[in-house]
């Protein structure tokens, strides 16, 4: 029996969409059905029933999701523990950032935080922050560093994971320059002709923070979505090569816009301003852990 069955049996008995569920692990729905049959041909009985609706668990499904979240969180707790006692010998460092940070932001702030002789072993995860979220909530790194916004909760309880500002960014809408160097897709948008949108998927955080911002729901801008994406890198290949608008993080496209493959689409008012965040793990510590966490302090204290 595959341990991603499982997975994949807790996250559609939670959306109830075979879609959805798909779409949240990051597999195509006919490979992620594939794999909730075969937990069921391992099972020797139905765990769902298919209809029109969704998916609902049967009898046996609902008798079978305890067993498997507690089977799921001891397989994590004994990674977790194990994986803490290999650390506490070796000094390894964890964190877990998300794709755009962990190209454009990452390697000056760890370099900035830690010198190069006091790293030890350095592990970066880079992934959605869906995935982030669950790897930080398994207790696997000890930090996650992705984007935040005031407006939009994350999965983290306040009282037990602790968290710091690590620095700034703007979410910027951007696309292609016309011959004339003026938006290929201009915002609001043009009417009756809404401008071309390249949107994050439901894994992006990036995804999150601008489907809670009222520049999404204002009447005045027409925006239709056109390509989905949770890497902000394709987005912005996609926005480059002029199939329509992107809000990326200027970070990351300030040097398209410096070399004019990429405009502003709009007026600085569709900016979007938003925190890095890191986040701490209160399951997953060593010492070296301790002492970044100990110097990222300090550093902040000596600014202020």
């Amino acid at each position: 029996m595959d341990l991603t069955w499982l997975e994949d049996f807790l996250v559609l008995a939670e959306q109830k969409n075979f879609s959805r569920a798909a779409e949240a692990r990051n597999v195509s729905q006919p490979a992620f059905s594939r794999r909730i049959r075969a937990l069921e041909d391992w099972a020797g009985t139905p765990l769902f029933v298919r209809g029109a609706q969704g998916a609902s668990l049967t009898r046996a499904g609902h008798h079978f999701r305890p067993l498997a979240e507690d089977l799921m969180r001891n397989l994590h707790r004994a990674r977790r523990e194990t994986h803490s006692v290999g650390e506490r010998e070796t000094g390894s460092l964890s964190i877990a950032a998300t794709h755009a940070l962990s190209f454009t932001f990452f390697p000056a702030w760890i370099r900035r935080h830690m010198g190069v002789e006091t790293l030890g072993t350095l592990n970066l995860i880079s992934d959605s922050m869906e995935a982030c979220e669950q790897i930080m909530l398994g207790g696997e790194v000890h930090f996650l560093l992705c984007h935040s916004h005031a407006d939009v909760p994350t999965r983290f309880d306040d009282s037990r994971f602790e968290s710091i500002c690590a620095g700034k960014d703007l979410l910027v809408p951007v696309c292609a320059p016309d011959p004339d160097g003026r938006p290929l897709w201009p915002l609001p948008g043009i009417p009756n002709t809404p401008a071309r949108l390249l949107a994050y998927s439901s894994a992006s955080g990036l995804g999150r923070i601008l489907a809670a911002h009222p520049i999404r729901s204002t009447e005045a801008v027409r925006l239709e979505s056109v390509f989905t994406s949770h890497l902000a890198a394709t987005l912005m290949t996609m926005a480059r090569e002029g199939h329509g608008i992107a809000w990326l993080p200027l970070g990351l496209a300030e040097e398209d816009l410096t070399r004019k493959r990429l405009v502003r689409a709009g007026p600085d008012s569709f900016d979007i301003a938003v925190e890095i965040r890191l986040f701490r793990s209160p399951d997953c510590r060593n010492h070296a852990a301790d002492a970044l966490w100990e110097r990222i302090l300090e550093q902040r204290d000596e600014t202020d």
